[in-house]
């Protein structure tokens, strides 16, 4: 699926920050009062918020063969969520201006006209505001509960993404691929985004920076707080990015990025400012800040919010 917004977000050379924020979704708090969501993000977009962002995690295994950023277990908050396709639309349907991001969807897990439909009806209910977010994820556990192979994750993206462009351009559609196929079939329905959405990857190895270049419209880089920003690792990684846009071509510029903000708990509110800024006076003034492991419930959230947006 080669890009076709040249140029879109030349934004790299902004100093100004555009701040979003993840949606309480994770933990019992954010789950089980889901009144609150639409709250949260009505009341964020008011106070300036420019994104609104969901996340994709199907289940917590007991014993992970493979655990979370490196350690051997998962978080307790990802035992109880909200589906990112219903948290994404509660969101949509609460505001009016705020982008609508997901950082990631497992595209893998999920099979392509089902996923095509999903998107794009809330690309439409929200009037064109999607920011589709794609991964492959680290969990044999949960790629056995989805019913996909662990294994060749980056082959079945890329299949996901022919048949997203298939479905979202063509009409009728008709896809083969290895795993799926879409017999020639009217699929009416279309994003308001033409011709599509644009499509983020999440990447930090060399293969994945790269099929950024080939595959996307944007990249998804992570910054953990602590340790913060370290523009060291982040300019390599946007680098190597760059590198294969040009030999393809294209120009870097056309790949815009957001930067997503991991808050550990008991990270002071100043330290994240603080990176926020320390991003966007070097080229990435995109980010969003998630703040699941700092505040419970949603006027804690409100708080976080508030106190960022106001530096």
């Amino acid at each position: 699926m080669r890009p076709l917004y040249p140029n879109r977000w030349d934004l790299r050379t902004s100093l100004t920050v555009v701040l979003g924020f993840a949606v309480p979704q994770f933990g019992e708090s954010a789950a089980l009062d889901v009144g609150e969501l639409a709250r949260f993000a009505s009341t964020a977009e008011q106070l300036g918020a420019a994104s609104l962002w969901v996340g994709d995690r199907l289940l917590a295994a007991v014993n992970p063969t493979v655990g979370y950023v490196g350690t051997d277990t998962i978080p307790e908050e990802f035992r109880t969520k909200l589906d990112p396709f219903i948290a994404l639309t509660m969101a949509a349907t609460a505001t009016t201006t705020a982008q609508l991001g997901s950082s990631l969807f497992l595209a893998p897990w999920y099979p392509p006209v089902q996923l095509a439909r999903q998107l794009t009806s809330i690309d439409v209910i929200s009037g064109g505001r999607l920011v589709p977010g794609f991964g492959i994820g680290w969990s044999p556990e949960v790629y056995q509960a989805a019913g996909a192979p662990f294994r060749r994750r980056g082959a079945q993206l890329d299949e996901r993404l022919d048949a997203l462009d298939a479905l979202w351009t063509a009409n009728p559609v008709r896809h083969e691929g290895e795993r799926w196929s879409v017999p020639e079939s009217w699929v009416n329905l279309k994003p308001v985004q033409r011709p599509h959405p644009p499509v983020y990857l999440g990447a930090f190895m060399p293969a994945g920076l790269k099929r950024v270049d080939k595959r996307a419209d944007g990249w998804m880089a992570k910054v953990n707080m602590p340790p913060g920003v370290r523009l060291d690792m982040l300019n390599w990684q946007r680098q190597t990015i760059d590198d294969a846009a040009r030999a393809a071509g294209r120009e870097p510029s056309a790949i815009h990025a957001y930067e997503r903000v991991n808050v550990a708990e008991g990270t002071p509110v100043d330290k994240v400012a603080d990176a926020v800024q320390v991003l966007a006076d070097n080229g990435y003034p995109d980010a969003f800040v998630d703040l699941m492991y700092v505040a419970t419930g949603t006027d804690a959230h409100l708080e976080w919010v508030e106190r960022l947006l106001a530096r």
